[in-house]
Order: structure tokens, then sequence, then C-alpha cells
């Protein structure tokens, strides 16, 4: 291990003591703004990215924590500063046997070795935004997205291997990606197990690279992908399209696309769940009369009858006329607050018109003026 390693909590920028909490949002700051899919080609950002992710993997497990506080890299990771140490017990111990030592110190146990990469490994998924209408929202639409996705490499068919040629069991661990070492301790001499540093924890030698993968086995390409956008789905919600994702490894399954759904605001409609909302102006002769009105909708204009002495912020409902369940059963209800606009710019004939009709109401004519004053007196 290198004797450069930046302290994991220089890595996440917090301070030894920080709360779980304030960790994993520094971790997701960073892992965000390091992700090699924001950095395609950046080796540097890439190493940031592992980096980052080395750090929150011990701190964010209490057991972990404890030993690097207490140790260091050396508690938790046993290949760190592999040197030996003068003296200490004699005889060779499997390093499972020092994870029951410390664990009765720690109250965990003291985790060996790294982990070997020879098996099926999942693809890392990916997330990206969309943004759509209102009314795409509302009765779903087919939509496209452009993105760039790591694949199993076509020329290799994934081995990394040139044509013609195939990859070799490494010698060194015999396949297995892991070997084992023995180290001086104080303790004694215990055997450790670690990656494989010929093959790099793979099992396998790939003498011949493949010219196009460069012998990973996998290559980097933009596409194109449906999106298949189902109606009722509201802001903030998530499209999960499996196998999307990135290619996995070692014949492992890929990743998921998730699409986040953004929703454009509406000129007129309001949504809360599966009701629209939305206001109206009525004139003055409509709400004494009464009468017939057109009423948007997200289907169109509908006729609606106004009964007779509507008063400002009256709510009629409209049923039927909201948004469609995601589960295909019904819709919700449309609701439409009205409210009476004032007439403006009125002739001598019309304020004289007005005046003689005004002169002619009673005071059971006006409900709440009535109702006003009487509480007011009292």
């Amino acid at each position: 291990m290198a004797d450069n390693k930046r302290d994991y909590y220089e890595v996440l920028g917090v301070q030894k003591g920080a709360q779980d909490a304030e960790i994993k949002k520094a971790y997701r700051k960073l892992a965000k703004e390091n992700h090699p899919d924001l950095h395609p080609g950046d080796k540097e950002a890439e190493a940031r990215f592992k980096e980052i992710n080395e750090a929150y993997e011990v701190l964010s497990d209490s057991d972990k924590r404890a030993r690097y506080d207490q140790f260091g890299f050396a508690g938790v990771d046993p290949n760190y500063g592999a040197g030996g140490f003068g003296g200490g017990f004699e005889g060779s111990f499997d390093f499972g046997d020092l994870g029951d030592i410390f664990g009765s110190f720690f109250g965990g146990g003291f985790g060996g070795g790294g982990r070997a990469r020879t098996g099926p490994q999942r693809g890392e998924s990916l997330r990206m935004g969309m943004t759509i209408s209102f009314e795409e929202a509302a009765f779903g639409c087919e939509k496209e997205v452009s993105l760039e996705r790591v694949e199993q490499c076509e020329t290799c068919r994934g081995t990394g291997a040139a044509p013609g040629t195939s990859a070799e069991t490494c010698s060194n661990c015999g396949g297995s990606g892991q070997v084992q070492q023995r180290r001086q301790t104080p303790m004694g001499v215990f055997a450790t197990t670690g990656t494989c540093p010929r093959c790099g924890g793979k099992g396998k030698i790939v003498s011949s690279p493949c010219k196009d993968c460069g012998g990973s086995g996998q290559v980097r390409r933009r596409r194109t992908v449906k999106v298949s956008i189902p109606a009722g789905i509201d802001n903030g919600q998530i499209i999960s399209l499996r196998g999307q994702g990135n290619a996995g490894k070692n014949g492992g399954p890929a990743g998921d696309l998730q699409i986040v759904i953004t929703v454009e605001p509406h000129p007129l409609f309001r949504r809360d769940g599966s009701s629209v909302y939305c206001e109206a102006p009525i004139t003055f002769t409509q709400a004494v009369l009464g009468g017939e009105m057109e009423i948007p909708t997200i289907d169109g204009k509908v006729k609606y009858d106004i009964p007779e002495g509507t008063q400002t912020g009256s709510t009629f409902r409209l049923r039927g006329k909201g948004i469609p369940n995601m589960n295909g059963r019904g819709r919700g209800d449309q609701f439409v607050t009205v409210y009476i606009e004032t007439p403006r710019n009125l002739n001598r004939e019309q304020k004289e018109a007005l005046k003689k009709f005004s002169a002619t109401l009673k005071e059971n004519n006006y409900e709440g003026h009535k109702s006003f004053f009487k509480k007011f007196k009292k």
C-alpha cells in the first residue's frame, strides 16, 4: 500500500468526530462531482472517485471506523505497511483467527484480505433527468434519451483477449484472484489473504489484449434508448429501465437506467395527485342570472351550467376530468373556482342603466351584505 495514502476524513472533507449524516452528505456530494460518467477518460477523476468510495466504505461502517480511528490504515487493511515487526509470538495463524482476538476488544470482527473479483459483478446503474409537459404526464407518451454507457466489447465478447486468443489462468494465484501472505506482528506470524498483485484479483491474465477495448472487455458507447412514460406520472417519480445501465463484469447482469421525471408547470392548471384545479372568470351577468359557460380541461373545452346567484370563490366539480390513475383505474376530478370579473370602461348609458338597476335592489338581494352588517352591529 502506498505511503502517501490520504487520511479518510481528509478525503471526505469532514472532522474526525463527524456524525454519520454529515459523512453521508459529504460522500454523496463528492461522489456526484467526481463520477466517471461526468468525466469520461479523466483518469484523475476516476482515481478520486475510487478514493472517495474507499473512504466512505470505512467511515460509514461503525466497526471499521473504530478500528481506523485506533490503528489507522493498518486497522482496516491487513496488507498496509507490510514489512515485518521484530520479536513477537511464534507460530502461524489464519487472519480469521485474528478477528476473534480483535473482536473481544472492539465488539466486531477484523475483516481480512480483499475480495476476489473473479465472480459475476452487476453493472453500475445510471440516473438521468427528463422534463415533460403537463399533458404528457397526464396522458403518457413515448420519449427517447441519449446516454453514454459501458457495454461489453463486441470484438472480444467481454473476455478482453484479442480474437483467436484467450485469457490464461493466473499462475500466481491459480485463478482464485487471491494470494496468501505471511507477516510478522507483535502477536506472532499471521497468514493474510489479499488481492493477487499480478492479475489484480481477476484470476486471469490477458497476454494479447483486444485492441478495441484495451483488454478491459468493455467499451463506452453512446446509445439512444426509448422510454415509455405511463399516464398519470407525477413530478419527481422515477422510471427504472432494467438492464439499460452499465454492463456487468465476469458475466454479471447490466445495471438499470433510472429516469427522474420533472413535469413542467401549466399556465392554467394545478395538480394535486389525480385532481386538477383551475380558476375561471365569469361575467357579472352570468353570476346573477346563471347560464352556460365554457371551461377549459386537459381534454379540451367543456360546457357547464353556472347556477343563478353564483358568488366569487364558488368551486364546481367536473367528475372524471382530472389525471388518469397510474394503476389504470379511472381518473381524478377537476375543480373549477370562479371569480366575478367587474366590468370596466362603462359609457354614460351603461352607468345610468346600472344605477337604475341598483335602485331596484333591496337588502334581501344581498345575503352576504346583510349578514356582514348584522354581525357588525352585534
